[in-house]
């Protein structure tokens, strides 16, 4: 058995060694010289070659092939990132871009307005099961001087009044709290009445009371406030009349007004002091100067 095994390894050897000899030398074998052996040995490693080129190509080309989806992933990687970084940025411009508008809204206001304003900031808001504000707190308080019954505006009109302080924070009555009342004139026709909000849960809403039914109020009217009492500053936006009801018979008319401040996405407003309560009285958009005089008298 160990005969047979040393026989065939030795076969198996003289093969190995013999094989690269004849390939050589049929390669280098004149061409006019060439036998039948040789054409053999010839036809044999041509495949022999073929195949491995082959072999050889494909697996060049699926190297390359992997290196490149490599170098396309990090760099998809890369731009991505990248990509989310612009997104942040183009965000944070935006925020700051729309906080830069209301705060000089605000301070328009705050100029128009006049007298003594204590700026704020919304630290609270009390939600309904609608999603909808029914109370908010700001970061002024007694510390501040701030008494119950100041009117508390916002850029784009009156959002109510202080309810109660304490410490160095109060929570502001809104004007659509049931409990709201504020003497209103209706910008078009100077029409006047009292606006009571409708506590609503599922709308920001108020009504106008006791306004007559000869009084040509129409919807899109602007309505603000009229001055009288001296607790809020005349001229200062309260709503837009949304709805009216005429009854057959009777002597007034219901008026539904949507308020001008979206109380959802309320940040900062301003308090109204005794000092800015006794002035405004600059003529409303679309009112001349003798209306605004008639108007200080009867204030």
């Amino acid at each position: 058995m160990n005969q047979i095994k040393r026989v065939r390894d030795g076969i198996i050897s003289f093969v190995l060694l013999a094989l690269p000899f004849f390939v050589l030398s049929a390669h280098l074998r004149d061409p006019a010289r060439i036998n039948s052996v040789d054409e053999w040995i010839l036809g044999l490693t041509s495949n022999f070659q073929s195949v491995a080129a082959t072999a050889a190509r494909w697996t060049s080309e699926v190297f390359e092939d992997y290196v490149y989806l490599v170098e396309v992933r990090e760099e998809n990687d890369r731009l991505r990132a990248q990509v989310a970084r612009l997104e942040e940025e183009r965000h944070r411009l935006a925020s700051q871009g729309i906080e830069n508008r209301r705060l000089r809204s605000l301070l328009q206001l705050r100029e128009r307005l006049g007298g003594e304003v204590l700026a704020a900031q919304v630290i609270g808001k009390d939600v309904s099961p609608f999603f909808r504000v029914t109370r908010i707190e700001i970061d002024r308080g007694e510390r501040d001087h701030v008494r119950p019954g100041m009117p508390v505006v916002a850029a784009q009109g009156l959002v109510g009044q202080v309810r109660r302080t304490f410490g160095r924070y109060c929570d502001v009555l809104l004007v659509v709290d049931r409990t709201s009342a504020v003497d209103v004139t209706v910008q078009r026709t100077g029409a006047r009445g009292m606006l009571r909000g409708t506590g609503e849960s599922e709308r920001y809403m108020a009504r106008i009371q006791y306004l007559g039914r000869e009084d040509a109020v129409r919807v899109g009217d602007l309505v603000h406030t009229s001055g009288l009492g001296q607790r809020f500053p005349a001229s200062i936006l309260v709503g837009r009349v949304t709805r009216i009801v005429r009854q057959e018979f009777g002597l007034w008319q219901e008026v539904e007004v949507t308020p001008a401040v979206d109380f959802s996405s309320l940040e900062e407003v301003l308090v109204l002091t005794e000092g800015s309560r006794e002035q405004s009285l600059a003529p409303a958009q679309g009112e001349d100067e003798g209306d605004a005089r008639a108007r200080s008298a009867e204030l």
